[in-house]
Protein backbone atom coordinates (compact mmCIF):
# COMPACT_ATOMS: atom_id res chain seq x y z
CA UNK A 1 0.00 0.00 0.00
CA UNK A 2 2.78 2.43 0.92
CA UNK A 3 4.63 1.54 -2.27
CA UNK A 4 1.57 2.38 -4.35
CA UNK A 5 1.19 5.71 -2.59
CA UNK A 6 4.87 6.52 -3.23
CA UNK A 7 4.57 5.66 -6.92
CA UNK A 8 1.41 7.72 -7.19
CA UNK A 9 3.05 10.70 -5.52
CA UNK A 10 6.03 10.56 -7.88
CA UNK A 11 3.69 10.31 -10.84
CA UNK A 12 1.79 13.38 -9.72
CA UNK A 13 5.00 15.33 -9.15
CA UNK A 14 6.33 14.35 -12.54
CA UNK A 15 3.08 15.24 -14.19
CA UNK A 16 2.76 18.73 -12.75
CA UNK A 17 6.40 19.80 -12.60
CA UNK A 18 9.29 19.45 -15.05
CA UNK A 19 12.85 19.50 -13.79
CA UNK A 20 16.01 20.47 -15.62
CA UNK A 21 19.23 18.55 -15.07
CA UNK A 22 22.68 18.79 -16.58
CA UNK A 23 24.93 15.88 -17.54
CA UNK A 24 28.68 16.09 -17.96
CA UNK A 25 32.06 14.81 -16.77
CA UNK A 26 32.04 13.79 -13.11
CA UNK A 27 35.86 13.73 -12.99
CA UNK A 28 38.35 16.43 -14.02
CA UNK A 29 39.10 16.45 -17.76
CA UNK A 30 42.68 16.38 -19.03
CA UNK A 31 43.83 19.59 -20.65
CA UNK A 32 43.49 19.36 -24.41
CA UNK A 33 40.78 16.72 -24.38
CA UNK A 34 37.22 17.31 -25.50
CA UNK A 35 34.23 17.53 -23.18
CA UNK A 36 30.45 17.68 -23.58
CA UNK A 37 27.75 19.09 -21.32
CA UNK A 38 24.13 18.18 -21.96
CA UNK A 39 21.01 19.84 -20.64
CA UNK A 40 17.88 17.69 -20.41
CA UNK A 41 14.45 17.78 -18.82
CA UNK A 42 12.04 15.32 -17.20
CA UNK A 43 9.32 16.74 -19.42
CA UNK A 44 8.70 14.73 -22.59
CA UNK A 45 7.58 17.92 -24.35
CA UNK A 46 10.86 19.63 -23.57
CA UNK A 47 11.43 22.72 -25.75
CA UNK A 48 15.15 23.41 -26.14
CA UNK A 49 14.54 26.88 -27.56
CA UNK A 50 13.51 28.03 -24.08
CA UNK A 51 16.69 26.81 -22.32
CA UNK A 52 20.27 28.05 -22.25
CA UNK A 53 23.53 27.32 -20.41
CA UNK A 54 24.97 29.61 -17.75
CA UNK A 55 28.40 29.66 -16.09
CA UNK A 56 29.28 31.12 -12.71
CA UNK A 57 31.77 33.98 -12.84
CA UNK A 58 35.20 33.23 -11.37
CA UNK A 59 35.47 36.67 -9.79
CA UNK A 60 32.03 37.27 -8.27
CA UNK A 61 28.86 35.26 -7.60
CA UNK A 62 27.11 36.16 -10.87
CA UNK A 63 25.81 33.78 -13.52
CA UNK A 64 26.53 34.59 -17.17
CA UNK A 65 24.88 33.16 -20.24
CA UNK A 66 27.18 30.89 -22.23
CA UNK A 67 27.67 32.23 -25.74
CA UNK A 68 28.90 30.13 -28.63
CA UNK A 69 32.41 31.05 -29.75
CA UNK A 70 34.72 29.75 -32.46
CA UNK A 71 38.08 31.46 -32.06
CA UNK A 72 41.54 30.39 -30.90
CA UNK A 73 41.50 27.71 -28.19
CA UNK A 74 38.46 29.26 -26.52
CA UNK A 75 35.99 27.64 -28.89
CA UNK A 76 32.71 26.05 -27.89
CA UNK A 77 29.67 24.92 -29.83
CA UNK A 78 26.06 24.98 -28.63
CA UNK A 79 23.73 22.58 -30.43
CA UNK A 80 20.00 22.04 -30.00
CA UNK A 81 18.39 18.69 -30.60
CA UNK A 82 14.80 17.55 -30.23
CA UNK A 83 15.17 16.63 -26.56
CA UNK A 84 18.39 18.24 -25.27
CA UNK A 85 20.77 21.17 -25.41
CA UNK A 86 24.44 20.26 -25.93
CA UNK A 87 27.53 22.33 -25.14
CA UNK A 88 30.69 20.95 -26.79
CA UNK A 89 34.21 21.96 -25.76
CA UNK A 90 36.69 20.55 -28.29
CA UNK A 91 39.84 21.69 -26.45
CA UNK A 92 39.49 21.84 -22.67
CA UNK A 93 41.61 24.45 -20.86
CA UNK A 94 41.46 26.18 -17.49
CA UNK A 95 39.49 28.95 -19.22
CA UNK A 96 36.42 26.70 -19.12
CA UNK A 97 36.68 25.69 -15.46
CA UNK A 98 33.73 26.63 -13.30
CA UNK A 99 30.15 25.75 -12.38
CA UNK A 100 27.61 25.30 -15.19
CA UNK A 101 23.83 25.04 -15.06
CA UNK A 102 20.79 24.93 -17.35
CA UNK A 103 18.25 27.72 -17.07
CA UNK A 104 14.74 27.95 -18.50
CA UNK A 105 13.71 31.35 -19.78
CA UNK A 106 10.14 30.37 -20.61
CA UNK A 107 8.84 32.94 -18.14
CA UNK A 108 11.79 35.35 -18.53
CA UNK A 109 13.11 34.28 -15.17
CA UNK A 110 16.46 32.83 -14.15
CA UNK A 111 15.62 31.94 -10.57
CA UNK A 112 17.05 28.80 -9.02
CA UNK A 113 13.58 27.19 -9.27
CA UNK A 114 13.87 27.25 -13.09
CA UNK A 115 17.46 26.04 -13.23
CA UNK A 116 19.28 22.75 -12.81
CA UNK A 117 21.66 21.78 -10.05
CA UNK A 118 25.08 23.26 -10.97
CA UNK A 119 27.74 20.96 -12.37
CA UNK A 120 31.38 21.62 -11.42
CA UNK A 121 33.65 21.37 -14.47
CA UNK A 122 37.37 20.99 -13.69
CA UNK A 123 40.46 20.53 -15.85
CA UNK A 124 43.67 18.69 -14.92
CA UNK A 125 46.73 20.51 -16.26
CA UNK A 126 50.44 21.04 -15.71
CA UNK A 127 52.56 23.74 -17.31
CA UNK A 128 56.25 23.84 -18.19
CA UNK A 129 58.83 23.24 -15.47
CA UNK A 130 60.89 26.27 -14.48
CA UNK A 131 64.18 26.09 -12.62
CA UNK A 132 64.90 29.23 -10.65
CA UNK A 133 68.31 30.32 -9.41
CA UNK A 134 69.54 33.39 -7.59
CA UNK A 135 70.20 36.31 -9.98
CA UNK A 136 68.17 34.61 -12.71
CA UNK A 137 64.63 35.68 -13.42
CA UNK A 138 61.94 33.23 -14.40
CA UNK A 139 61.54 34.81 -17.82
CA UNK A 140 65.26 34.99 -18.54
CA UNK A 141 65.69 31.32 -17.68
CA UNK A 142 68.71 29.31 -16.61
CA UNK A 143 71.06 27.99 -19.30
CA UNK A 144 71.05 24.26 -19.91
CA UNK A 145 74.72 24.13 -18.90
CA UNK A 146 75.51 25.91 -15.63
CA UNK A 147 79.19 26.85 -15.41
CA UNK A 148 80.59 27.30 -11.89
CA UNK A 149 83.99 27.42 -10.19
CA UNK A 150 85.27 24.92 -7.69
CA UNK A 151 84.09 25.82 -4.19
CA UNK A 152 80.99 27.73 -5.34
CA UNK A 153 77.50 27.06 -4.03
CA UNK A 154 74.43 26.45 -6.20
CA UNK A 155 70.77 26.45 -5.21
CA UNK A 156 68.21 25.40 -7.80
CA UNK A 157 64.46 25.47 -7.22
CA UNK A 158 61.80 23.79 -9.38
CA UNK A 159 58.43 25.43 -9.91
CA UNK A 160 55.43 24.57 -12.06
CA UNK A 161 51.83 25.62 -12.53
CA UNK A 162 49.55 22.65 -11.88
CA UNK A 163 45.91 21.83 -11.17
CA UNK A 164 46.97 20.13 -7.95
CA UNK A 165 50.04 20.02 -5.75
CA UNK A 166 52.65 17.84 -7.50
CA UNK A 167 55.58 15.84 -6.12
CA UNK A 168 59.13 17.03 -6.82
CA UNK A 169 62.23 14.86 -7.13
CA UNK A 170 65.82 15.62 -8.07
CA UNK A 171 67.90 12.88 -9.69
CA UNK A 172 71.54 12.80 -10.81
CA UNK A 173 72.27 10.99 -14.04
CA UNK A 174 74.15 7.67 -13.84
CA UNK A 175 73.63 7.39 -10.10
CA UNK A 176 71.07 6.16 -7.60
CA UNK A 177 70.92 9.55 -5.88
CA UNK A 178 67.42 10.95 -5.35
CA UNK A 179 66.26 14.03 -3.47
CA UNK A 180 62.50 14.29 -2.70
CA UNK A 181 62.35 18.08 -2.74
CA UNK A 182 61.74 20.99 -5.10
CA UNK A 183 65.02 22.65 -4.05
CA UNK A 184 68.51 21.35 -4.83
CA UNK A 185 71.35 22.85 -2.80
CA UNK A 186 75.01 22.11 -3.54
CA UNK A 187 77.72 23.73 -1.38
CA UNK A 188 81.48 23.76 -1.86
CA UNK A 189 81.19 22.17 -5.29
CA UNK A 190 83.94 19.85 -6.55
CA UNK A 191 84.39 17.31 -9.37
CA UNK A 192 82.13 14.83 -7.60
CA UNK A 193 79.16 17.24 -7.94
CA UNK A 194 79.65 17.74 -11.68
CA UNK A 195 76.98 16.13 -13.88
CA UNK A 196 73.38 16.28 -15.11
CA UNK A 197 70.62 16.95 -12.57
CA UNK A 198 66.98 16.34 -13.51
CA UNK A 199 64.01 17.82 -11.72
CA UNK A 200 61.05 15.43 -12.06
CA UNK A 201 57.55 16.72 -11.35
CA UNK A 202 54.90 14.05 -10.87
CA UNK A 203 51.16 14.68 -11.22
CA UNK A 204 48.47 12.28 -10.06
CA UNK A 205 47.81 11.82 -13.78
CA UNK A 206 50.99 10.20 -15.06
CA UNK A 207 50.64 11.58 -18.56
CA UNK A 208 50.95 15.13 -17.18
CA UNK A 209 54.31 14.56 -15.44
CA UNK A 210 57.16 16.83 -16.52
CA UNK A 211 60.92 17.11 -16.08
CA UNK A 212 63.79 19.54 -16.66
CA UNK A 213 67.52 18.77 -16.78
CA UNK A 214 70.35 21.14 -15.82
CA UNK A 215 74.03 20.29 -16.37
CA UNK A 216 76.61 21.55 -13.87
CA UNK A 217 80.13 22.00 -15.23
CA UNK A 218 83.19 23.02 -13.19
CA UNK A 219 85.54 25.52 -14.84
CA UNK A 220 89.35 25.33 -14.57
CA UNK A 221 91.15 26.99 -11.68
CA UNK A 222 92.36 29.89 -13.86
CA UNK A 223 88.85 30.71 -15.14
CA UNK A 224 87.80 34.32 -14.70
CA UNK A 225 84.67 35.39 -12.89
CA UNK A 226 82.84 36.49 -16.08
CA UNK A 227 83.26 33.01 -17.58
CA UNK A 228 80.88 31.55 -15.03
CA UNK A 229 77.16 31.54 -15.70
CA UNK A 230 76.56 33.75 -12.69
CA UNK A 231 79.24 36.23 -13.77
CA UNK A 232 77.94 36.28 -17.34
CA UNK A 233 74.40 37.12 -16.33
CA UNK A 234 75.73 39.77 -13.93
CA UNK A 235 77.79 41.30 -16.73
CA UNK A 236 74.83 41.28 -19.14
CA UNK A 237 72.51 42.81 -16.58
CA UNK A 238 75.02 45.53 -15.68
CA UNK A 239 75.66 46.37 -19.34
CA UNK A 240 71.95 46.60 -20.09
CA UNK A 241 71.36 48.81 -17.05
CA UNK A 242 74.29 51.05 -18.02
CA UNK A 243 73.03 51.42 -21.58
CA UNK A 244 69.59 52.34 -20.28
CA UNK A 245 71.03 54.97 -17.93
CA UNK A 246 73.09 56.52 -20.77
CA UNK A 247 70.03 56.63 -23.01
CA UNK A 248 67.93 58.32 -20.33
CA UNK A 249 70.67 60.91 -19.63
CA UNK A 250 71.08 61.69 -23.35
CA UNK A 251 67.35 62.11 -23.87
CA UNK A 252 67.11 64.34 -20.80
CA UNK A 253 69.94 66.62 -22.01
CA UNK A 254 68.44 66.79 -25.51
CA UNK A 255 64.98 67.73 -24.23
CA UNK A 256 66.38 70.33 -21.84
CA UNK A 257 68.40 72.03 -24.60
CA UNK A 258 65.43 71.99 -26.93
CA UNK A 259 63.20 73.57 -24.29
CA UNK A 260 65.83 76.23 -23.61
CA UNK A 261 66.15 77.09 -27.31
CA UNK A 262 62.38 77.38 -27.61
CA UNK A 263 62.32 80.00 -24.85
CA UNK A 264 65.09 82.14 -26.39
CA UNK A 265 63.81 82.02 -30.00
CA UNK A 266 62.10 85.25 -31.21
CA UNK A 267 58.84 85.43 -33.08
CA UNK A 268 58.46 85.79 -36.90
CA UNK A 269 60.59 88.48 -38.61
CA UNK A 270 58.77 91.58 -39.80
CA UNK A 271 59.90 91.94 -43.40
CA UNK A 272 57.83 95.02 -44.35
CA UNK A 273 61.05 96.95 -44.87
CA UNK A 274 62.20 94.45 -47.51
CA UNK A 275 59.08 94.68 -49.66
CA UNK A 276 59.67 96.37 -52.98
CA UNK A 277 56.98 98.19 -55.00
CA UNK A 278 55.26 96.34 -57.82
CA UNK A 279 54.54 98.45 -60.93
CA UNK A 280 52.20 97.81 -63.80
CA UNK A 281 54.95 97.15 -66.30
CA UNK A 282 56.79 94.71 -64.03
CA UNK A 283 56.55 90.94 -64.33
CA UNK A 284 55.03 90.65 -60.85
CA UNK A 285 52.37 93.26 -61.53
CA UNK A 286 48.67 92.57 -61.30
CA UNK A 287 46.22 93.14 -64.18
CA UNK A 288 44.76 96.62 -63.94
CA UNK A 289 42.89 99.10 -66.16
CA UNK A 290 44.43 102.10 -64.44
CA UNK A 291 47.29 103.96 -66.13
CA UNK A 292 48.98 105.23 -62.98
CA UNK A 293 52.52 104.38 -62.10
CA UNK A 294 52.03 104.28 -58.36
CA UNK A 295 53.30 101.25 -56.55
CA UNK A 296 50.70 98.66 -55.59
CA UNK A 297 52.43 97.94 -52.27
Amino acid sequence: MKALLLVGTLFLIHGCCAFLFIKGPTEPVLEGNSATLECMSTDYDFNTSQVHFEVLSKYRPVWHKVQESRWCYYSMVVERTDDSLILSIPHATTYYEGSYRCVSNADNSTDAVNSSIPLAFKVHYMGDVYVIMESYSRFLGIPEVLKVRRGDSVELKCSVSSSEKPNFYWHKKNSDWFLPSSTLTLTDIDEFDEGDYTCMVEHSVKSLSRKRTISIKILPENARWHETSHGRILLMTTSAAGALVVFIVCMTVFLCRRAKQAKTTKGPIDDHSQKKPIYKTSVDSLPSTCGDKQPLV
